[in-house]
């Protein structure tokens, strides 16, 4: 069938076709994680959601490569190109080696995407593998007349940019307005004004990962990273650049600076944002206690939690609402897309078991326009979901003998099924053990509660400790013991 992709161009401000450079070849760069603490929500959700984008162009026909990159140098700790390196002083305040806070942070993000079962990019490249591709960005830029150097430091000249080109294109921001609103931050004097931007910090003796370049010891701003690795692997303009939505304002809106000022074009023709996350309808943020890294969704190992929740169950929350909305975390609403999650699993579970007849009542046809439509529509999940859902009633009815199937479209939709379901939106049933421990699990917390209800704590604590170490968080609540699989 024929698909006409739409997608909420960011750059534009409203949803257009889809039409990429060089079909069926798609490019697409996604700003990965600075790798010097756990993986945060925000960052799964980022990743799910580019996930399921980089899913469904290969499930059109297109032959894609996705490049994700690692932020492993450059990012400071505040703004204005001032304070240590974010990895530096990790690894000083561990007394390691930046290297291996690189690595185990790193291998932790691994962990955490395969869990979600997150595909891996086509290309993840680092910041500290194109040192060699920032400096010649930065010599370009240079040459150009857009940078300039001030005792080993090269800036980004915004203002001068802005006599030719549009700096708040991507946010529809006028120059004067960011420079009213722009805090007046220490260490700017060598600045020629308030917006510059380091493209190559020059480096304190004490700093830990520095390079040499034509301008002295040093490492790269923390913008210049993706510009140089875009250009690189994907061409001086590619098809879909993507991240959260915080990135746009400063960090996308100073890549397009780069590009345009080093190659003269705007790097990608789609610029796609995630939205942010929330919890109870408030910020999601640790000075406020209610941020969830994934494990303690996973295990309910938090005090704004109930219960721990399966992988897939998150991921299926994430799922439901639309990438560019807002995302809130509740009890209830994990515990709806938890049960939503179960049904639908269900569902498919039964397709071994129906029977066949002669005649069939389902139009696979018509099931393939609906879900290709909610796709098709800026990559619209929520809205696929429901029609699974949809669907979901409808197999039920097929196995109660009310409604009929021949064996050409069982075969048809259980192939759509997969295709849409495991290939598109990832999700398998990661359920389906746990159900099989659930009566052995229930059983020994009922033996656990009858031991705490005559105070031989004692067992009760060797059986929570057993259970732990061999996988299984046991969490105790108002409403009595409840277990999930670490």
């Amino acid at each position: 069938m024929q698909h006409q992709l739409n997608i909420y161009n960011t750059l534009n401000r409203k949803k257009e076709p889809f039409k990429a450079i060089n079909a069926p070849f798609v490019g697409m760069y996604v700003c990965g994680p600075t790798v010097y603490s756990d993986v945060h929500l925000g960052n799964c959700r980022t990743f799910i959601s580019f996930d399921v984008i980089f899913r469904y162009l290969t499930y059109l026909g297109y032959k894609v490569r996705y490049v994700r990159n690692i932020t492993d140098a450059g990012h400071l700790e505040s703004d204005g190109d001032v304070g240590e390196d974010k990895i530096s002083k990790k690894a000083k305040l561990s007394a390691l080696e930046p290297m291996e806070i690189v690595q185990k942070y790193s291998i932790d993000f691994h962990e955490v995407m395969k869990i979600f079962n997150v595909l891996p990019p086509s290309i993840e490249p680092t910041a500290t593998g194109h040192i060699i591709e920032q400096i010649e960005m930065v010599k370009t830029i240079l040459a150009s007349g857009f940078g300039y150097e001030v005792n080993g430091t090269v800036y980004f000249d915004v203002e001068k940019y802005n006599k030719t080109e549009n700096y708040g294109v991507l946010n529809n921001r006028k120059l004067e307005d960011l420079l009213n609103n722009t805090r007046d931050l220490g260490g700017q004097n060598e600045k020629r004004g308030t917006l510059d931007f380091a493209l190559w910090i020059k480096a304190k003796p004490e700093h830990l990962m520095q390079w040499p370049s034509p301008w002295g010891m040093g490492f790269p701003g923390w913008h210049l990273e993706c510009s140089a690795m875009s250009n690189k692997y994907l061409g001086e303009q590619f098809d879909i650049h993507g991240g959260g939505m915080d990135l746009a304002p400063t960090h996308h809106t100073n890549e397009i600076a780069q590009n345009i000022a080093a190659c003269g074009k705007q790097p990608a023709n789609y610029w796609i944002h995630t939205n942010m996350l929330t919890v109870n309808g408030q910020k999601m943020s640790k000075s406020l206690g209610n941020s969830f890294l994934p494990h303690e969704l996973f295990t309910g190992n938090h005090p704004l939690l109930h219960k721990g929740y399966s992988p897939m169950v998150v991921r299926f929350f994430m799922l439901q609402a639309h990438y560019r909305s807002t995302l809130d975390f509740s009890n209830e609403a994990l515990d709806a897309s938890e049960k939503g999650f179960k049904r639908l699993m269900s569902a498919i579970g039964l397709f071994d078991k129906l029977k066949v007849s002669d005649s069939s009542d389902i139009n696979v046809n018509d099931l393939e326009q609906k879900f290709a439509a909610a796709m098709d529509d800026d990559f619209n999940t929520p809205v696929l979901i429901a029609e699974l859902f949809d669907l979901a009633r409808t197999i039920n009815s097929i196995y109660d003998g009310k409604t009929k199937i021949n064996q050409k479209d069982l075969n048809d939709l259980k192939s759509l099924i997969k295709n849409l379901v495991a290939d598109v939106l990832g999700l398998t049933d990661d359920l389906q053990a746990q159900n099989d421990v659930s009566p052995v699990m229930d059983f020994i917390l009922k033996i656990r509660n009858e031991a705490k209800q005559n105070k031989d704590y004692a067992t009760s604590d060797k059986i929570r400790i057993g259970l732990n170490d061999i996988g299984f968080q046991v969490k105790d609540g108002k409403e009595g013991s409840s277990w999930s699989k670490i």
